[in-house]
């Protein structure tokens, strides 16, 4: 019976620790859009495969002899309305919600859980972005792509008293008058030096006079 209750609480502590995605509503048809989009021809430029400056991404032949709008056997596919994907799969994310962009807290009130999902805008602070995660746990709203970064409470955060960083201000100090007054050393041992230097260059013209 202790093993058994171990495994149950691992199992349960694991399964809090991994953060489960709702099930989708939408699945079926963004599937559907998949299988649809598969038996789609690959729309590309016409000519791009003869010269090297000309790139695959479609524009719309419009030249008065082209074989391609002229819709000739044998030329590559024109894109055609009738192409487009299944009209209740259109726009939604690839997991099977409507997403909606936010910018803050306050713009996921209102918001399905079991239809939509929410991206975070690019130009949202970190802080916001902590606060609009936890906020849409709560409210049980999947987010695409969240925060990257655990919290790190308050209580883990060591406060360093005063009297140890006036200590270490003075210790910085102290250092740096040290090395000032050696650099102050050694310009004056220089000064000696080249006087020193003058005094017996000036001895021997004497002595040879």
């Amino acid at each position: 019976m202790g093993e058994e209750e171990e495994e149950v609480e691992v199992a349960e502590a694991s399964e809090a620790s991994v953060r489960i995605r709702p099930k989708p509503p939408a699945r079926e048809l963004v599937r559907l859009r998949e299988k649809v989009k598969r038996k789609k021809p690959k729309f590309v430029r016409q000519e791009s495969w003869r010269y090297v400056r000309i790139k695959e991404s479609w524009r719309r032949p419009r030249g008065i002899d082209s074989k391609m709008r002229l819709r000739k056997k044998g030329w590559p596919k024109v894109v055609k309305i009738g192409y487009r994907g299944p009209r209740k799969a259109r726009g939604l994310h690839p997991s099977g919600f409507e997403e909606v962009l936010v910018y803050n807290v306050w713009d996921l009130e209102g918001l399905d859980p079991e239809r939509q999902a929410v991206r975070i805008a690019h130009g949202v602070s970190s802080r916001k972005k902590l606060e609009i995660c936890t906020r849409a746990d709560e409210l049980g709203i999947y987010v695409i792509n969240p925060v990257r970064f655990e919290e790190i409470p308050e209580e883990e955060l060591e406060e360093v008293p005063e009297e140890e960083l006036e200590e270490e201000l003075a210790e910085e100090e102290e250092e740096l008058t040290e090395e000032e007054i050696g650099g102050e050393e050694v310009e004056e041992v220089g000064e000696e030096a080249v006087e020193v230097g003058e005094g017996e260059s000036e001895n021997p013209e004497e002595a040879s006079g």
